[in-house]
């Protein structure tokens, strides 16, 4: 059996959740990847709503093995939060696994986020402010602290040793902050070492010996491909590989594993945080998409900002993860609106319509949508489970889209909830024997 890449191929926030959710209970193994707890998936079951932050979805679902790999940055405040609340709803943790090749937030990140995006004013990126940015730059500089860390302490407090030396510099002579002690961030972290124990493993090893005898992963990422750090509107990016590519480096799995990348789309746009988004709505539309569609950070709590559907920012999306499949969330937020604008393509500042990404922020900065109009459907179509179900302006709009982006749908979400999808395209086998 494959292993399956489920992603988000718009600026986050599109259903990835949901659409993990529809497919775990045909999986074995779902692991997440790369980010933090900056990214928040929240999922309906049978009227229940739980929002995820740091840990699988798959831990939803039982007999499904929850693996938070190697490519993520871990706040072990966060995570033990979120097994605790899960625990407490009846929900089996006991199958979670975490890698011991991720690495840890220390509240040193934290800190430095925060202060570093209050000293960019208007220039911020607009952070959570949860120490994620700082953390994977201290992994690409090589002075990081891993999981495995927590079970050698002379090791652990030389790093953090390490890693403070120049960090308080900075925090004193450049943020006017006091100096963060290294005694009290390894006395922190070592207090979280040994219920931290039990959970950890060799997840490569782990998940390459699961393909070998026939069992299915799916690989969860967090954000979307347009806040990838390579492909996405850089500066305004996260700080990790949102992309199929980033699978590979965030698990340990090989690309020539992966059978299937799914992308999950939206059926209008949103984004959180500064940067370019060509179709964002500044009038009652795009609070109508806000207020209906319930657009409010499931981490922060922030609005996200909305907007039409951008069938360029998909097909870019697509082409970069090699997608096979796209799932489409939240048609049923449309219901609310009497017309439903499609962008389409670009018109440059020369006047120049273009149907692809411009290759310069700057030009992408600039850019204005051009739209095709289509009626809007004013109908209930949360109870539809074939495409034949929907009224004819809502198959129009799913029509169009696909045309527009080159794809179909295989899975079309139109409520919340787990049942309320129509799917056209089986998206796995079924599921291994145990």
């Amino acid at each position: 059996m494959p292993a399956i890449v489920l992603l988000g191929a718009q600026w986050g926030d599109e259903g990835k959740g949901k659409a993990t959710d529809v497919l775990a209970d045909r999986i074995d193994y779902c692991v997440r990847f790369n980010g933090g707890n900056n990214a928040g998936h929240t999922i309906v079951i049978d009227g229940e709503t739980y929002a995820m932050h740091l840990l699988p979805t798959g831990i939803l679902t039982p007999g499904v093995t929850a693996v938070i790999g190697n490519g993520v940055v871990i706040d072990l405040a966060v995570l033990f939060e979120e097994i605790d609340l899960l625990a407490a709803r009846g929900v089996d943790v006991s199958r979670l696994v975490v890698s011991a090749n991720a690495h840890v937030i220390t509240g040193y990140h934290r800190t430095i986020d925060k202060v570093t995006e209050r000293f960019l004013g208007k220039a911020r990126i607009g952070t959570t402010g949860r120490g994620i940015g700082p953390a994977y730059a201290d992994k690409m500089s090589r002075v990081g602290i891993r999981v495995q860390d927590l079970f050698d302490e002379k090791i652990l407090r030389q790093k953090i040793e390490g890693a403070l030396d120049q960090k308080n510099q900075l925090l004193v002579k450049v943020y006017n902050r006091r100096a963060i002690d290294p005694n009290s961030v390894a006395d922190e972290l070592l207090g979280y070492a040994e219920r931290l124990r039990p959970l950890v493993a060799d997840t490569t090893k782990l998940l390459n010996e699961a393909l070998d005898v026939g069992k299915t992963v799916l690989l969860e990422a967090g954000q979307g491909t347009m806040l990838d750090v390579d492909h996405g509107t850089y500066p305004f990016v996260t700080s990790s590989n949102a992309t199929a590519g980033g699978a590979c480096t965030g698990s340990g799995i090989g690309p020539t594993r992966i059978d299937r990348v799914v992308g999950v789309v939206k059926a209008y746009t949103t984004r959180v945080g500064s940067g370019p988004f060509p179709t964002e709505l500044h009038d009652v539309d795009g609070e109508t998409l806000r207020r209906v569609g319930a657009e409010f950070g499931v981490t922060t709590g922030r609005p996200r900002r909305c907007g039409w559907f951008d069938a360029v920012v998909v097909r870019y999306a697509a082409r970069v993860n090699g997608a096979t499949d796209l799932v489409l969330t939240k048609l049923d937020v449309l219901s609310a609106f009497d017309r439903v604008p499609v962008c389409v393509a670009y018109r440059l500042p020369d006047g120049t319509v273009v149907d692809d990404m411009p290759m310069t922020q700057t030009d992408f900065h600039h850019v204005t949508p051009v739209y095709e109009e289509l009626p809007g459907w004013k109908e209930d179509i949360s109870t539809a489970r074939d495409l034949d179900d929907l009224p004819k302006n809502a198959r129009r709009y799913v029509e169009l889209l696909q045309e527009a982006v080159g794809m179909p749908f295989s899975v079309i979400g139109v409520g919340p909830g787990r049942e309320q999808t129509i799917q056209t395209r089986d998206l796995v086998g079924p599921r291994s024997a145990p």
